[in-house]
């Protein structure tokens, strides 16, 4: 069960940001997330109706960056792609990022996967066997809902792994996601933080209204006796792969209106960094007009 103390947060030092971004994590990050403030919103001042007119008014700018990256790689070969991994407690808010962060650009530059219990077969291999096929495509932007990242969380919190070869697939992580920036990929690694406080009451929110009891599942209370051993495994996992080219971003979930604006922003950052180009046509643009208004009669240059 979590302790009072550690339930207790308090808002942690920042860098000033201008934008909401929550809380980067230094590669050197010697921190703890029981001292980053779940309720906090780092580089925004407003409140709740603000941050939805945030969210709905940059709907657009993501929407076109977005088609831009797939429109420049449409038509295959190598290029740039964005992957997007988002952990998170139980409840945290994950379902809310795809339906109004990633839900708002063309499904068909998105591959969303979400990752359950490995099969059988999965078993079989090596942790990352089943993460490797789901890398982006070039022009694409791909999204893990949870990821390769459960094998060193709920392994490490419930001992199915000792601490040897935790660190070792630590390793293989940063190896990984190193391959995936000489391929091309931006990584943008979010932590929706939520507190145990929000968690019950949202868990309690899933049992009390019968159109969401779809969403509730008995382990979910199972897993929270286990809450300061999660926060610390995910303590231990940002110090060991917040990277200079993949870093985490801590993202305060407990306003879930702030959680959606700081992952869409981080988006946006992404692809601007790649600032992705319509590409420029293989015809004749002007022939092709004049083909066009042969087939449209003679009203067409009216």
């Amino acid at each position: 069960m979590a302790n009072s103390k550690k339930s207790s947060k308090k808002k942690a030092d920042g860098p000033a940001e201008k934008a909401p971004r929550g809380f980067r994590i230094a590669n050197d990050w010697k921190g703890d997330v029981h001292d980053l403030d779940p309720r906090a919103t780092p580089g925004f001042s407003g409140k709740k109706v603000e941050g939805k007119e945030f969210l709905l008014a940059r709907d657009a700018e993501l929407d076109e960056l977005q088609e831009r990256l797939y429109a420049a790689h449409h038509g295959g070969g190598e290029g740039r792609s964005v992957l997007l991994i988002v952990q998170g407690m139980d409840t945290s808010g994950k379902g809310g990022i795809m339906r109004h962060v990633v839900g708002s650009v063309d499904p068909q530059g998105v591959e969303i996967t979400a990752f359950k219990a490995p099969t059988d077969e999965e078993r079989k291999h090596d942790f990352l066997w089943r993460i490797r096929p789901h890398a982006p495509a070039p022009g694409t932007i791909g999204v893990f809902d949870r990821s390769h990242y459960e094998d060193v969380l709920i392994h490490r919190v419930h001992g199915w792994a000792d601490s040897k070869e935790i660190r070792s697939r630590y390793t293989a992580i940063n190896a990984f996601e190193r391959e995936l920036a000489a391929a091309g990929t931006t990584v943008v690694k979010v932590m929706l933080h939520v507190s145990y406080e929000e968690q019950g009451s949202r868990l309690m929110e899933r049992l009390e209204r019968p159109d969401k009891h779809w969403k509730y599942n008995p382990g979910d209370v199972d897993e929270r006796q286990h809450w300061d051993d999660y926060m610390d495994a995910y303590t231990k996992a940002l110090r060991a792969t917040s990277t200079v080219g993949a870093p985490w971003h801590v993202i305060p979930a407990d306003r879930k209106w702030y959680a959606r604006i700081a992952v869409q922003q981080l988006l946006i950052d992404a692809l601007t960094d790649i600032d992705p180009q319509w590409p420029t046509a293989d015809f004749d643009v002007l022939a092709e007009i004049d083909r066009l208004r042969g087939t449209m009669g003679q009203d067409a240059s009216d």
